[in-house]
């Protein structure tokens, strides 16, 4: 499972780490009933600290996605509902265009450019 972070995102590393281990899940590089790595290799592999991997994986736990189990590691529960994964893509797409001076109304017309 390889996770990298955008070093110019501006949300919270938290944020970021929670994104891209949702991302994982839901482009099926994780599987449900898969472990996840311990949160020190994910920690290590992001280059942040252990306890920001640790309160993302708790905030994916909050939302279903995974399960902690004394002495067997965290498992993936579930898929994210695709909208929501779409969601959370198209809501980094938006970020990424105001970085640019783009609005939403100037996305939606690229993207309907493309269709």
């Amino acid at each position: 499972m390889l996770l990298t972070l955008d070093l110019n995102d501006p949300r919270p590393l938290h944020e970021q780490v929670t994104a891209a281990i949702r991302r994982a899940i839901a482009q099926g590089d994780v599987a449900p009933g898969d472990r996840l790595p311990p949160a020190r290799d994910l920690a290590d592999a992001m280059g942040v600290n252990a306890n920001t991997v640790l309160r993302s994986l708790r905030d994916l736990r909050d939302e279903g996605l995974l399960e902690f189990r004394r002495g067997r590691g965290v498992s993936v529960l579930r898929r994210p509902d695709p909208r929501e994964a779409l969601r959370e893509r198209a809501r980094d797409l938006l970020d990424e265009a105001a970085r640019y001076g783009l609005g939403p109304d100037e996305v939606v017309d690229l993207i309907k450019d493309m269709s």
